[in-house]
């Protein structure tokens, strides 16, 4: 039961292997969170597609802000490591699935 519900608040479908394999591209260090950070998940995104963002225990981050102001869908969150993906696969401007 517990399987329907976590397959609901799926934003996009995974992989069959999930994101589990997909190594971290960024890094977020004690400065936090800055514009600097923003740009380069953009700057990835563009050519990856889908990124890995991982952050210090130390650091507070709200990976639904992060996806906003990057322009990005955030994918999936598990501890301090969130998956972020290219907006325009859910507009249905790529036909290839994440």
């Amino acid at each position: 039961m517990s399987q329907d519900r976590n397959s609901s608040r799926k934003k996009t479908s995974a992989p069959a292997g999930g994101y589990h394999d997909l190594k971290p591209t960024i890094w977020v260090g004690k400065s936090g969170m800055s514009q600097t950070i923003i740009e380069e998940i953009k700057s990835q995104i563009k050519t990856r597609k889908v990124i890995k963002v991982k952050w210090l225990e130390s650091v507070e981050v709200e990976p639904e802000v992060v996806a906003q102001e990057s322009g990005t869908i955030l994918l999936q969150v598990r501890g301090r490591t969130m998956v972020l993906g290219d907006s325009g696969s859910v507009s249905g401007t790529r036909s290839r699935n994440i």
